[in-house]
């Protein structure tokens, strides 16, 4: 945050959490500009053949996926999805180890070794992605089960997915399993309206995807993904009321992906109704506006927000791109991370 933003809160008269809740959006908004700019940056190297491998954007995702990684502590769980570059970065993920993971630098969390939307640090509770459709949930439950049994405790466990990967068998085991245990599973829901190009009337029958919160015996909770002020209020308190000891919470947030599914997908199927409606309003767009509406920031500060992480931005991904690969001829990767495992198996 800028010293002006800092120095009108400090000076600012009235109600204290007012200036909190400031802060929080302001430092919510500037990650959410560091994750789209970052992906813009992205999808720029995949149109000039410097990425291999698929580039998938949170474009009008961003609300609700920093709002996720933001109320996570050190200690806790997190397992994001391919549209969570927000999150990730809210839960501590950085420009450069994205950008080396995207680019095969074998300086990278990955070392170049896997596919870009499957980094994480697992040992810091930052879980690589094994599928977005709904894979994760069991497997955060099962890492949540494996630490209570440790006898560990006040972590929270949160995982996001789209509406379509509420319909995989996944979903339904890792959900059932965590309510039935009471674990502290947060499951954020985009329901962005299509599961790739299927519609949400094409995919689930029930009035509203919160409904099947009931179902399963946990708590449910419904948000307009494209306010991020709300997005924070609402994943807040949900993981709060997990971390307090109130089992699994389900939250679906209601927005429309701004993009195709991948870089690959010109989206052409998306109702241009829906762009029209609220639902399709651009997230960092909405939560800029607030912020200047409130008086946390000028325009001028935003767009000088902007304007350096663009030159981060360009300047990480020139160093990177100087950066070594993997040499397979040197390369001594095996399958099982621990050593003395392995050799049981020589």
């Amino acid at each position: 945050m800028s010293e002006v933003v800092k120095a009108r809160h400090s000076a600012e008269p009235g109600d204290a959490s007012e200036n909190r809740k400031g802060r929080e959006i302001v430092k919510a908004y500037r990650i959410m500009l560091a994750a789209r700019v970052l992906e813009e940056k992205l999808a720029a190297l995949y149109r000039a053949g410097k990425i291999k491998g698929g580039v998938f954007l949170g474009r009008g995702q961003e609300a609700l996926s920093v709002s996720v990684g933001i109320h996570l502590r050190k200690g806790d769980i997190f397992a994001p999805l391919i549209r969570d570059q927000a999150g990730r970065m809210a839960f501590g993920d950085t420009i450069l180890d994205t950008l080396r993971t995207y680019l095969g630098s074998s300086l990278g969390s990955m070392r170049g070794r896997d596919g870009n939307i499957h980094r994480g640090r697992p040992r810091e509770g930052y879980y690589a992605m094994i599928s977005h459709l709904g894979a994760m949930i069991p497997t955060v439950a099962g890492g949540l089960l494996a630490r209570r049994l440790r006898g560990e405790s006040g972590m929270v466990g949160a995982t996001c997915l789209g509406d379509g990967g509420t319909s995989t068998g996944a979903f339904h085991e890792g959900l059932n399993a965590a309510a039935v245990e009471e674990l502290p599973l947060v499951v954020a829901v985009a329901n962005n309206q299509y599961a790739y190009s299927t519609p949400n009337s094409r995919q689930f029958a029930c009035a509203d995807l919160v409904d099947r919160a009931i179902g399963y015996g946990v708590a449910g909770h419904k948000v307009d993904g494209t306010d991020l002020a709300a997005c924070l209020d609402v994943v807040g308190g949900a993981i709060a009321a997990a971390r307090a000891g109130g089992g699994p919470q389900l939250i679906v947030a209601d927005l429309l992906r701004l993009v195709g599914h991948g870089e690959h997908d010109d989206a052409r199927y998306i109702d241009p109704e829906l762009r029209r409606k609220n639902i399709g309003r651009d997230c960092l767009a909405v939560a800029g506006a607030f912020v200047i509406e409130r008086g946390w920031a000028t325009a001028e500060e935003l767009a000088a927000w902007r304007d350096e992480v663009d030159t981060e931005v360009d300047d990480t991904a020139n160093r990177v791109m100087r950066e070594p690969e993997p040499d397979p001829a040197e390369e001594d990767w095996c399958a099982i991370s621990t050593r003395s495992i392995e050799d049981n198996f020589a």
